[in-house]
C-alpha cells in the first residue's frame, strides 16, 4: 500500500511539475497587468497541430470588492482570451480579447454563478457557459475573416431536470430553431414534448472574438 501510494503522489507531483512547465512557457504570451488562468490545447486552423487558447484575469486590487451578501472579499477582475496558432516551435497570435469574459465571482442571485468553460472540437471553439439546474448555453466560433467569427449559438432553459425550452443558431444560414417543451408543468422529464419554430434573424455581419467587449452583453438582433 506504501510503494502504491509513493507511486500516486510522484505521478501527482510530476503532473504538477508538467503543467508550471507549460504556464510557465505561456506566460510570455500574457500582457502586464494579468494571470494566466487556464490552457486549452486542440487544432484550431486545420493544419493537424495543437494550437492553444489562454484564458487571462486582470490583477487590479481595485477589483477586490465585497461579494452579492457583503460576507467576503472576492477578485471581480474580469477574464480575457488570447488564440495562439503553433508555428514550427513557437506560437503567434491569433485573436485576442482582454476582457471579454467576467468574473468567475459575479452575483448569481440565489444561485451561483454561471460556469465558463472552453473546448476545442472539429477544428471549433465552444465557449460555454453551464448553468446547473438552470441550463447552459455556448457559442461555437470558427477562425475565418483573420479572427475568430461566432457562428453558431445554442442553449438550454431547464428547471431541475425538466427543459423548458432549448434555442439553435445557425449564423451562416441566419435561421433560429426554438423549441418549446409543451409539457414543461407536468414535473416530469419523461413527458417532455416540443414543438419547434423556425425563424429568420435578423444579423447583417457575424460577431469577431477580438471585438466582443462582454459576452453577457451579447444580443442577436430583432
Amino acid at each position: 500500500m506504501k510503494k502504491i501510494l509513493s507511486a500516486l503522489l510522484l505521478l501527482c507531483t510530476l503532473s504538477i511539475s508538467a503543467q508550471d512547465t507549460v504556464d510557465k512557457y505561456f506566460k510570455k504570451y500574457v500582457p502586464k497587468g494579468y494571470v494566466l488562468q487556464e490552457t486549452i490545447k486542440g487544432d484550431l486552423n486545420k493544419d493537424g497541430v495543437e494550437d492553444c487558447v489562454l484564458i487571462i484575469k486582470g490583477t487590479d486590487k481595485h477589483m477586490l470588492l465585497p461579494n452579492q451578501w457583503e460576507t467576503e472579499i472576492v477578485d471581480k477582475n474580469r477574464r480575457g482570451i488570447i488564440v495562439l496558432f503553433k508555428k514550427g516551435n513557437e506560437y503567434e497570435v491569433a485573436s485576442k480579447n482582454y476582457s471579454c469574459f467576467s468574473s468567475e465571482n459575479e452575483d448569481g442571485g440565489v444561485y451561483y454563478a454561471p460556469e465558463l468553460y472552453l473546448v476545442i472540437e472539429n477544428n471549433k471553439l465552444y465557449i460555454h457557459y453551464a448553468h446547473g439546474r438552470y441550463g447552459y448555453w455556448k457559442y461555437t466560433l470558427r477562425y475565418q475573416n483573420n479572427d475568430f467569427e461566432i457562428i453558431g449559438y445554442d442553449s438550454s432553459y431547464n428547471r431541475g431536470p425538466i427543459t423548458i425550452s432549448e434555442t439553435s443558431i445557425n449564423f451562416s444560414t441566419k435561421k433560429q430553431l426554438y423549441r418549446e417543451n409543451i409539457n414543461a408543468e407536468s414535473g416530469n422529464d419523461d413527458d417532455e414534448k416540443f414543438v419547434e419554430t423556425w425563424t429568420t434573424i435578423n444579423i447583417s455581419s457575424l460577431l469577431k472574438l477580438s471585438k466582443i467587449p462582454d459576452f453577457d452583453e451579447i444580443s442577436f438582433g430583432d
